[in-house]
């Protein structure tokens, strides 16, 4: 179930960039525009957080957003199933990027990737210390990241389930109840 919602969701993102592709009309269609603007809008953010050398990594954090977005929004099609919704794949996404970001940090700044653990003007007494509560920090990020993405989808289900059995037995109750509820529309 879950590998086939993965693999429905990447052929959806694949299909919605296929036919927004406007590489033969001169006027570009809707589709076309509302990607175009989601690409402006991502490759500036991401050109604010990383700076110069934002264009290397703004395909991946492009395909990354719209693969959540899209698995999100397919969640909400009623009998469907969230792919982020499972702790699966959420920690998956996290670790793997945590791990990469971590190898790249390695290859970028060799061995001062690990001075950035240690804050600067720190005395030397408390370099141990700061060392290794930066670290469990650095650690940390990667589960937090996975679980709050987990927590936020499987909590948003929980409430649309609870609101929705109550309006249900609430409607259902009693007719009178019913046409009540409906007078404010």
């Amino acid at each position: 179930n879950l590998g086939l919602y993965s693999l429905f969701v990447l052929f959806v993102v694949v299909g919605l960039h296929y036919f927004g592709n406007n590489d033969s009309n001169l006027i570009p269609s809707k589709w076309s525009i509302s990607l175009e603007s989601s690409y402006a809008s991502l490759s500036s953010m991401v050109r604010e957080q990383i700076g110069a050398h934002s264009e290397i990594y703004l395909p991946f954090v492009y395909s990354l957003f719209f693969f959540i977005l899209i698995g999100n929004l397919i969640s909400n099609v009623p009998y469907s199933f969230a792919v982020t919704a499972s702790g699966v794949v959420s920690l998956g996404l996290s670790f793997t990027i945590f791990i990469g970001i971590t190898i790249l940090g390695l290859y970028t700044h060799k061995l001062h990737f690990f001075s950035l653990f240690v804050p600067a003007g720190c005395p030397l007494a408390l370099v141990p210390l700061l060392v290794l509560i930066e670290t469990v920090s650095y650690l940390a990020r990667a589960v937090s990241l996975g679980v709050r993405l987990f927590a936020n989808i499987v909590a948003g289900h929980t409430l649309l389930k609870i609101l929705s059995t109550y309006l249900y037995k609430l409607f259902t109750g009693s007719p009178i109840v019913a046409l009540i509820a409906l007078i404010p529309f």
